[in-house]
């Protein structure tokens, strides 16, 4: 079996993005999914995963998440560096930074695993759809999405994360903001963990995405459920993010 183990789905689970491991158990019969929830001791510890899920949480469900993961840290580290598949959508991207800021300028403590400090304004949220490529060794592929938050990330080289600088981007963008509005790169990425603000569920938006991620986490037949409908959705919205005069930010 391909085990794909779920953090924290009782406050991780904002935008419908749970809807992505309930489409990849949907792909195939050979996944098995573990729910942890907040109460539980992570499966990480004990048994090793063939992919990481964390979703899209609110700010107060970022504290408790960093509270709790905080207890685990040299862990999930040992995770990463064994390429054990993550994949960690929304702003639950920002936990893993240095710290996040709110408009008056005080600071949560991240697991400071990447050097990005991100900056909050509660006052005005970005919304906006998004069109980028993926490149993993010979592999390329088109992504579309969407992003909606308060926040944007920074790299910071002042002070040494866990990762410093040897980590990098899971998306370069086409149109829209990249990590935050002045960058193209997307995302953070280190060996197989993926983190990106993009929402959606960007798993369900994504089938060539999902058939590849399908295929490195150890399934052995790779299929898409529902493949004709999922794709005729995703080349619509390649012609429709591609074409020259499409708003991409909502306000």
């Amino acid at each position: 079996m391909v085990r794909v183990e779920v953090l924290f789905p009782e406050i991780a689970n904002l935008s419908g993005d749970l809807q992505n491991i309930a489409y990849l158990k949907r792909c195939s019969d050979e996944i098995e999914v573990i729910e942890d929830n907040l109460i539980d001791e992570p499966m990480f510890l004990s048994e090793k995963p063939d992919l990481i899920y964390l979703g899209n949480t609110t700010e107060s469900g970022q504290k408790i998440i960093i509270e709790k993961l905080s207890l685990y840290k040299e862990k999930i580290i040992e995770l990463i560096n064994e390429n054990v598949y993550f994949l960690v959508t929304g702003n639950a991207l920002e936990i893993f930074g240095r710290a996040i800021t709110d408009n008056d300028g005080k600071n949560l403590a991240g697991l400071d695993f990447f050097p990005i400090i991100t900056k909050c304004d509660m006052l005005n949220r970005y919304n906006s759809l998004y069109l980028g490529n993926f490149v993993d060794n010979e592999n390329e592929i088109k992504i579309v999405g969407f992003k909606s938050q308060f926040g944007h990330s920074y790299w910071t080289d002042k002070e040494t994360s866990v990762f410093d600088k040897e980590c990098g981007y899971v998306f370069d963008t086409i149109k829209g903001a990249g990590l935050n509005p002045d960058i193209t790169f997307e995302g953070i990425r280190k060996n197989n963990f993926l983190a990106t603000y993009i929402i959606g569920p960007i798993l369900i938006l994504n089938p060539l995405f999902t058939k590849w991620l399908l295929k490195e986490i150890g399934v052995t037949k790779p299929a898409l459920y529902l493949e004709e409908d999922i794709m005729t959705a995703y080349n619509a919205r390649l012609v429709e993010y591609s074409a020259p005069d499409k708003d991409f930010i909502y306000h």
